[in-house]
């Protein structure tokens, strides 16, 4: 994926800040870490970290010339799956290719068809073009958020950046949060577009940014259309298939071996099962797959989340599709691990609720990383063919707050995810429900609906609008970057945006047409996949179920709270984290365990962040 970064000032001469753009770079080292290139104009300076996949690895920041001069530069991170296809067009057009790069394609679509470019673009990327002809930055986003890209408005320009912490690098920027930013932090709304710091904004998906002397404006170029849905089940079921199977093909095309991350649901084996029956035809497999465990199966307890240990279905869907196979194991030194925990949250640079998936998911793209630079997910595909836990609860479908919000309250949490160790003063200066519940209201009044449609359809579109734009929000940054942390790459093919285009308008009786949940998709796999797979119920990413985290959890609150100098110190309900310590065995297994946990991990991991990021509270 790469990383970017720049600055754009209309004030001063930029030719002699380059240690600035080094600096912004730096912080991006492992999510760039084969190579680092600077371009310096008189008000522009870009930078670009590369991580080299093999074959074309084009030097960048890339400039343009015409008549001897710099036309454009651009900064690119991520891939163009549709780049053969562009690059004939724009060659047509008299555009000249020096090699394959996704970042020739990119600097040539803006020569040709200018801040629409990216309408003709499909993959996951993020770029910035600074176009020296008219003093103008734009920065582009892919449709559906795969790649982060943030920026922070100056009083002469922007700053801009793959990562909050490269903007945060500059010396315009301070690390400050206010009130709205912990909301946004506490209530897991994933409101696009939100920084968290104060100042920071992230380009939102489908969207660019054009920054230039007359200040900042953002534009929409690609947004998900209603539209009746006219084609009869099995027509829908084929074109699911076609679409998928395509999304799949395109992702395929890499200079170095691919992984893929399979947990024998029913998402990562139809990518798994269609990635391997494509690189076995073409030659180029066997298909690497990696998968994580917790102890052994026979170690596993069901709950009201994770009713099935993994391990296997992850077998029997290997021996089906004839991957080579690595299962990960990821021990509770490992989840307990300071540095392991300092590394994740340096890689997201924002605290979340879900601190063992964190810290579970470095370990286990850390060992990825050693076999592989490019891994595929199945990621996203609950929220595209509804198959995400709340969808089958009535209550929670019309609760008029984010339905995780809701369903995290079902369990016991007062205010949401990770926020009841907080203190009453904080929370009631906060109030994370009712900023849950605007945020809500803002995302429910950009859902494009259909004329005619019933009260019941029109609900379910509106949920399963959320699902992929205030959800997907809070995702995909939380694989990204991890993965790129490490210097692993993701695909995820149920991000195509075709796909996920046409799943939208498809109805609800449809998406569930047999009862279960993501009735189309395995109706579309019903040929490629295990019949244990496919009637396997939906069992998220797995958790450890070992009372020794649970106890290394209260040890760590033990001590912050001892500590009258850690960060945090002001801001925890003492009573409140009091009894969580006394009872380690509330945070090992059982009906809403996954939930007191949140509470517990965001308040350890906001003290960790205070402390390392130096954020000055503004509350």
């Amino acid at each position: 994926m790469s990383g970017i970064a720049g600055w754009v000032d209309y004030e001063r001469d930029l030719s002699r800040e380059t240690g600035t753009i080094r600096a912004m770079t730096a912080t991006m080292a492992c999510r760039g870490p084969d190579a680092e290139g600077i371009w310096a104009g008189r008000h522009a300076l870009l930078g670009h970290r590369l991580l080299d996949l093999g074959g074309d690895a084009t030097p960048q920041p890339l400039e343009a010339h015409r008549d001897a001069d710099t036309a454009a530069v651009v900064a690119f991170a991520g891939e163009v799956y549709n780049a053969p296809e562009v690059r004939a067009r724009l060659a047509a057009r008299g555009h000249r290719f020096q090699g394959r790069g996704p970042a020739e394609v990119a600097l040539a679509a803006y020569l040709e068809w200018g801040h629409r470019c990216a309408e003709h673009l499909t993959g996951g990327y993020a770029f910035a073009v600074w176009d020296a002809r008219r003093e103008e930055l734009l920065l582009v986003r892919d449709r559906l958020g795969n790649a982060p890209l943030f920026y922070h408005p100056t009083a002469a320009g922007a700053v801009f950046a793959s990562e909050r912490k490269a903007i945060l690098a500059h010396p315009l920027v301070e690390p400050a949060v206010d009130l709205d930013g912990l909301r946004e932090l506490l209530s897991y709304a994933g409101t696009p577009g939100h920084g968290v710091f104060r100042g920071v904004h992230q380009v939102r998906p489908g969207h660019v940014v054009r920054v230039g002397r007359d200040g900042v404006r953002e534009e929409r170029y690609w947004a998900l259309e209603g539209r009746p849905h006219t084609d009869d089940l099995p027509t829908t079921v084929d074109t699911v298939r076609g679409l998928l199977t395509d999304a799949v093909a395109g992702q395929l095309d890499a200079d170095v071996p691919l992984g893929m991350m399979l947990s024998g649901g029913l998402d990562s084996s139809g990518v798994t099962a269609l990635a391997a029956r494509a690189l076995d035809g073409s030659g180029r497999g066997p298909l690497r797959t990696f998968s994580v465990a917790f102890g052994a199966p026979e170690d596993f307890e069901a709950d009201e989340v994770w009713s099935t240990p993994d391990a296997p279905f992850v077998a029997e869907m290997v021996h089906k599709a004839g991957t080579r196979h690595t299962d990960i194991a990821v021990g509770t030194g490992d989840l307990l691990d300071p540095l392991v925990a300092r590394n994740a949250l340096r890689a997201k640079d924002v605290p979340t609720p879900l601190g063992n998936m964190n810290t579970s998911l470095y370990v286990l793209f850390r060992a990825v990383r050693e076999h592989t630079r490019i891994a595929l997910l199945g990621d996203a595909a609950d929220g595209v063919f509804g198959g995400v836990m709340w969808v089958g609860d009535d209550r929670l479908v019309k609760a008029e707050t984010f339905p995780w919000v809701a369903m995290a309250g079902r369990v016991g949490a007062q205010h949401g995810l990770g926020t009841d160790l907080l203190s009453a003063d904080l929370l009631g200066a906060l109030d994370v429900r009712g900023y849950a519940a605007e945020r809500y209201r803002e995302a429910m009044a950009r859902v494009p609906h259909v004329e005619g449609e019933s009260s019941g359809e029109r609900r379910m579109r509106e949920i399963w609008y959320i699902n992929v734009t205030n959800w997907l929000e809070t995702l995909i940054p939380h694989s990204e970057s991890i993965a790129q942390s490490v210097g692993l790459a993701l695909r995820l093919p149920y991000c195509d945006h075709r796909l996920v285009q046409y799943v939208f308008n498809a109805p609800w009786a449809m998406k569930g047409f047999d009862g279960r949940e993501k009735s189309l998709l395995r109706a579309a796999l019903s040929d490629v996949l295990p019949a244990s797979v496919l009637d396997r119920r939906k069992s998220p990413y797995p958790v450890t179920q070992d009372a020794a985290y649970a106890q290394g959890l209260c040890a760590e609150l033990a001590r912050v709270l001892a500590d009258p100098s850690a960060p945090v110190a002001d801001l925890v309900d003492r009573e409140a984290a009091a009894r969580v310590i006394a009872d380690s065995g509330s945070l090992v297994a059982g009906r809403g365990v996954w939930v007191a946990r949140t509470h517990a991990e965001m308040l350890l991991q906001l003290n960790m962040w205070l402390g390392m990021y130096g954020v000055r509270l503004h509350v």
